[in-house]
């Protein structure tokens, strides 16, 4: 039987345990998206808690793909040598950490890039600002950045990498019928909307090696109207597989899909925790790669559950690490009561404000 402390190993990366710190953004990047002090403390500290695998916040494979203010971007090779004092600082505390690439397409930030968000089509509807849709050129530039970035996390150190294609970003609005309505060899049916994320991984794999670890994060669904549907998700998975994916991390919802979406409020029971689930036990019966699951996990019973009854090879979260980010070690020495987190998503707050996303909640408390 799996159990929750046992090694195991994804493509030659051997973890301590069948815990991960999913991709959060923490806000605490320098302006133009360089490693600060502030994260690679935030890294090592999450290594010390005994985070079997942390995987880094969204970061930016092109300038016009930034997302949110003080994002992490690696579109450039003078931005490596930060990126090697974080990865440094997790090894040194015992731990292992991928770096997750990513665009943001249609929700890119054009104060902070200084241009029109691009898109796979331009959707009327969905936002009042203006949209570029991509063109040929343009979907092919994406493609080698993903490249180049993934070759600089290696260069970095980092011990395997994560393509972001999930909750609306731009590999994600190419899946989506909702985003993406081309009439090109990118649009159409499924195998045409996975089309530029499976040259993506063709092409990060030439550079990384066959022995390097490539995850994904993906949308079960998507939970918006003329989303991604769980079975074109499911599709797009066994491709995935096929053309050698190490793991697939499982999410859900768009960043617009409202209450549906990755980060839910009030999960505080345990029948509200692992909301995914349903979906990953789909996806468990018809691939045959390691499953993360993220999405509302608090409580070390539930976890244990999930990999008893097969839903899932790992679990992944996010929040209750930004609460606790000792929380395995505490699990791992006896302690299983649940995570402190409240799911009320206060912590972004101070990120938005520019301090680095932190427990207002805990604060607050210990403030009385």
């Amino acid at each position: 039987m799996v159990k929750l402390f046992e090694r195991s190993n994804i493509n030659g990366m051997t973890l301590s345990n069948r815990f991960v710190r999913s991709a959060t953004w923490e806000g605490m990047a320098a302006d133009d998206g360089s490693c600060t002090t502030k994260l690679i403390d935030l890294m090592a500290n999450l290594a010390k808690g005994g985070v079997g695998l942390i995987i880094s916040s969204h970061t930016y494979v092109l300038k016009d793909g930034q997302a949110t203010p003080w994002q992490l971007g690696i579109y450039r090779d003078e931005l490596v040598q930060g990126f090697q004092e974080m990865t440094t600082a997790v090894h040194e505390n015992g731990g292992k950490i991928a770096l997750q690439l990513s665009h943001a397409g249609y929700f890119a930030h054009p104060k902070l890039t200084g241009q029109t968000p691009m898109a796979p089509s331009k959707v009327e509807g969905i936002s009042k600002t203006p949209r570029k849709e991509m063109s040929p050129e343009d979907i092919q530039n994406v493609i080698s950045a993903f490249e180049a970035a993934a070759k600089r996390a290696k260069a970095a150190r980092f011990d395997g990498i994560q393509i972001h294609s999930a909750h609306g970003y731009l590999l994600s609005q190419f899946l989506s019928p909702a985003f993406n309505q081309r009439n090109d060899e990118y649009g159409g049916d499924i195998q045409n909307r996975a089309r530029i994320l499976l040259q993506i991984l063709q092409r990060v794999r030439q550079v990384v090696g066959e022995d390097y670890p490539v995850l994904i994060k993906m949308n079960c669904q998507d939970f918006f109207e003329n989303g991604l549907t769980a079975k074109d998700s499911l599709q797009v998975a066994k491709m995935l597989v096929e053309d050698g994916i190490d793991a697939i991390e499982l999410s859900g919802g768009i960043l617009i899909s409202k209450k549906l979406h990755a980060s839910r409020l009030g999960i505080n029971s345990e029948d509200k925790e692992a909301y995914f689930q349903e979906d990953a036990k789909t996806f468990k019966k018809q691939i045959n790669v390691p499953l993360i699951l993220v999405g509302g996990n608090r409580s070390y019973s539930v976890a244990e559950r999930l990999l008893k009854e097969g839903v899932a090879d790992y679990i992944s979260m996010s929040r209750p690490f930004i609460r606790e980010p000792g929380l395995i070690n505490r699990w791992k020495f006896g302690d299983l009561s649940k995570a402190a987190c409240v799911s009320d998503n206060m912590c972004f707050v101070p990120g938005i404000k520019g301090d680095g996303i932190y427990c207002v909640t805990e604060q607050k408390q210990r403030s009385r």
